[in-house]
């Protein structure tokens, strides 16, 4: 199977080639090669999963099966900030859905999609263990709890704020 790497990947075809070396040589590395490779080119594409399915000499079922099964992979571009809306009982209870309401309102997306500008990622998650400070929402790793829909443009400006100043983008 012939895969065509575009040449603005081959940088990153060519790091991914030294994970593959450094982690094939043990059993069961391939969720480890995976999130390397995530890491690398932002998401997990179909060329991808197949160019690591041809290099591991495993069937590209094998690694699309992986890929589909643990939601912390995504086979879809995502935003430099992933946001997951808690949708766990206790944060259900105390307003998640209005808080998720505000942040597709604020940001025009739906539950699964990305930002126009690649800066957000909305997800809904199931409870994250952080039922005190019911409603939850974490953003990439950082967690902000006891929130009201009126917090949310606010928190999202900071997001914003922090990636204009520092000039990182995806």
């Amino acid at each position: 199977m012939e895969i065509l790497i575009r040449e603005n990947d081959k940088q990153k075809f060519q790091k991914l080639d030294k994970v593959i070396a450094r982690y094939n040589v043990e059993a069961g590395m391939l969720i480890r090669i995976l999130q390397e490779a995530q890491n690398i080119f932002g998401y997990l594409p179909a060329d991808v999963q197949s160019y690591i399915a041809k290099e591991l000499k495993l069937p590209i079922s094998t690694i699309n099966g992986v890929v589909s099964f643990y939601s912390l992979f995504s086979q879809e571009p995502r935003g430099k900030y992933v946001i997951g809306i808690c949708m766990g009982t206790a944060c259900y209870v105390k307003g998640s859905q209005e808080i998720l309401n505000a942040i597709k309102e604020e940001l025009a997306i739906d539950v699964g999609e990305t930002s126009v500008d690649k800066m957000f990622t909305l997800k809904a998650t199931r409870c994250i263990g952080a039922c005190g400070l019911a409603p939850v929402i974490t953003i990439n790793e950082n967690v902000h709890g006891r929130l009201s829909p009126a917090d949310i443009p606010s928190i999202l400006y900071q997001y914003t704020k922090e990636s204009r100043q520092t000039g990182l983008r995806n």
